[in-house]
């Protein structure tokens, strides 16, 4: 098989591999789409390596055919071989087969491709477990969620939207508020020429203070804006992007009682996961299918244009996710 392989210019390379076998408790997918992540521009870089047992070669969500299975993967699983399925992986994703744990194999949503679901699995996970396990967000509050053009976002802001919260969002301009109005957010922040901090104490004078925050940005606009969110607040860090040090006022964390937590999916173990993932299928899966939330897709492109689509993240060119094409589904 061929998996894409990184050589010394860092530049990506589709090259011959050996074809994976499924493990006892693994299932063998036969990939027809993979969406791209932040991660996989790090990981080409070298900075972001796959976790142990990973193969070397990026890609952390696909989706495609249940091709084989181990014997205890087909013993506990509902799945079957010839299965749509879509996985959230530690790696290998940039490849025509992957092996992946049956706990972190999903059934693709009823009415979508598989492009479609090949941009679920690892956006819906984050954007799950920190909006409502690390975030402990519920119907009825307040979320912010920088960044809004993020193809994370893109995710987040419906997600919590369709579990009944209110949503903030960060932009950097007009235009792109205009882009991302379709994502449902109530308030957009041009951050260019707004300062978030200064207009989220402007929400808490009104009584709409910050319940919680999915923040993939950081830096000095986190410690600014922390002090107005609500007693109990959770403030959860999920990327630096804005940079790593921030300042921190320490009597509002203490009389408000906040949280300030770091976060980082690829870290769980594959049981908690798999754990997160049931839940996903079950509460998230069925808002897929009724047409509440819909997959946000900028671009999808042939996998051997995958330099191409690294270039689009690294510019920002996005809004919504990147997809490239393994295998036509057609």
């Amino acid at each position: 098989m061929k998996a894409m392989l990184v050589n010394d210019k860092q530049e990506l390379i589709w090259t011959d591999v050996e074809k994976p076998l499924p493990a006892k408790s693994e299932i063998l997918i036969e990939i027809y789409a993979v969406a791209l992540n932040r991660a996989d521009l790090l990981q080409r870089k070298g900075k972001y390596p796959s976790p142990k047992g990973w193969p070397q070669w990026m890609g952390l969500e696909v989706a495609g055919i249940i091709a084989d299975m181990g014997d205890d993967a087909k013993r506990n699983s509902s799945l079957k071989i010839g299965d749509k399925v879509c996985a959230l992986l530690g790696g290998g994703g940039y490849a025509e087969y992957v092996c992946a744990p049956y706990g972190m194999v999903m059934p693709v949503p009823k009415g979508l491709t598989l492009a479609q679901a090949a941009s679920l699995p690892e956006a819906y996970a984050t954007s799950y477990l920190n909006l409502f396990y690390e975030g402990h967000l519920k119907a009825g509050q307040t979320a912010f969620i920088p960044a809004g053009a993020s193809g994370l976002a893109s995710v987040a802001i419906p997600m919590a939207k369709a579990f009944g919260a209110r949503v903030i969002t960060s932009v950097l301009s007009d235009e792109i508020a205009d882009k991302i109005k379709g994502l449902g957010a109530d308030l957009i922040i041009n951050s260019t020429t707004q300062d978030v901090s200064e207009i989220l104490k402007k929400e808490e004078e009104n009584g709409r203070p910050v319940n919680m925050s999915m923040d993939c940005l950081s830096g000095e606009t986190l410690g600014k804006s922390m002090p107005y969110m609500a007693d109990g607040g959770y403030w959860v860090v999920i990327s630096t992007l804005a940079g790593v040090e921030t300042n921190v006022l320490l009597r509002p964390l203490l009389t408000k009682g906040l949280h300030l937590v770091g976060s980082m999916l690829r870290k769980r173990t594959s049981e908690e996961k798999a754990r997160l993932l049931t839940e996903i299928v079950e509460k998230v899966w069925p808002k897929l299918e009724s047409g509440q939330m819909k997959p946000s897709l900028y671009k999808v492109l042939p996998i051997q244009n995958a330099m191409e689509a690294h270039m689009i993240l690294e510019k920002g060119e996005n809004i919504g996710k990147v997809v490239l094409e393994v295998k036509s589904e057609f």
